[in-house]
């Protein structure tokens, strides 16, 4: 029996609109009162894998390398893809030797260059039978300003646009892979930003964290419309707020926020703690006949109103589109 190791339900995803006095370049700490060694619960899932495919992206670190090592060990076929090819051949290594499942690869995904992507989807579509679970789950958090090789801004480029892209090439194979499931890692900080369509590249004015929270808060949005496109295909898909986990996420912060960060790390979830939000989501056959949702601590999770907004949706699936050169109605 597999364990979902998770935290109270609910707690993190309750605080939506943190008074302005806490919106300081950091997390919001009331979320990390969830703490694992005070609210700690437990599932058991027998739920195995074998003959199904998974690709994870930024699976070499963090709760990515933890949702390999765990969906390996129930038998599947694991694709991690990664944009450091060096680092991931040495979490691949490791996660063989301990899984015990031989049948894990690397490939190369930058998420911040579309031809990456491009040729990653095309390896992958002439490469592989099927696709079963995709999962989403790569990102950058709050770091300097920048632009992808395409000119995005980076977080909204790697954590929605690279995703959104990567998405799209792939959803002929993981049609006809079904049922097959699309799992977006999402967070609780979808609280921290909107939607600027008028300047989503932040090139009027860049905040990491508005532009961190507007990133998260497309995944979400871009969930919700993409479970209804594909509403009798077989296909479902999630997103999730994984917790305030301690990663390599944070490298982006100022150091006095590490620091505080290091303080509060008792009361964070370790990364195996955080991926199980993600394993619930890719494994539990309740969620077989749901699509759509929000979840946090492996249950349904409550997202802000403008998370629940289906006309900002279409805007940002329309403007997605566009800014990628795509059609996908």
């Amino acid at each position: 029996m597999l364990p979902y190791v998770t935290t109270s339900p609910a707690l993190p995803v309750l605080i939506h609109n943190p008074p302005k006095m806490y919106s300081l370049h950091c997390i919001n700490f009331c979320s990390v009162i969830n703490s694992r060694n005070v609210f700690c619960g437990q599932w058991s899932s027998s739920v195995r894998l074998d003959d199904k495919t998974v690709i994870i992206t930024g699976a070499n670190t963090g709760i990515g390398k933890e949702t390999v090592r765990d969906l390996a060990k129930r038998g599947a076929r694991v694709i991690m893809a990664c944009r450091d090819l060096e680092k991931a051949e040495e979490a691949r290594k490791e996660l063989m030797e301990d899984s015990g499942n031989q049948n894990i690869v690397a490939n190369k995904l930058d998420l911040s260059d579309t031809k990456s992507i491009r040729a990653f989807a095309e390896l992958i579509n002439k490469e592989e039978k099927q696709v079963n679970i995709l999962i989403n789950n790569a990102g950058i958090m709050m770091c300097p300003y920048s632009k992808t090789a395409d000119g995005f801004e980076m977080q909204f480029g790697v954590n929605h646009l690279g995703h959104f892209l990567l998405t799209y090439l792939l959803l002929d194979l993981l049609k006809k892979s079904a049922p097959s499931r699309i799992i977006n890692v999402a967070s609780v900080a979808h609280t921290w930003g909107s939607i600027h369509l008028d300047d989503i590249n932040s090139e009027k004015g860049y905040s990491p964290r508005r532009a961190y929270g507007q990133s998260k808060l497309a995944n979400i949005l871009c969930t919700r419309s993409l479970a209804k496109r594909l509403q009798g295909s077989g296909v479902t898909v999630y997103s999730l707020h994984p917790g305030v986990v301690q990663s390599e996420l944070f490298r982006n912060l100022s150091k006095p926020v590490q620091i505080a960060v290091k303080v509060f790390s008792p009361f964070t979830k370790t990364t195996i703690q955080g991926a199980q939000t993600t394993i619930y989501c890719a494994v539990e056959p309740k969620l077989d006949n749901e699509s759509g949702g929000y979840y946090s601590d492996c249950a349904p999770a409550l997202c802000s109103r403008e998370a629940l907004d289906d006309e900002m949706a279409q805007k940002l699936w329309e403007l997605s589109c566009q800014m990628l050169g795509i059609t996908w109605d």
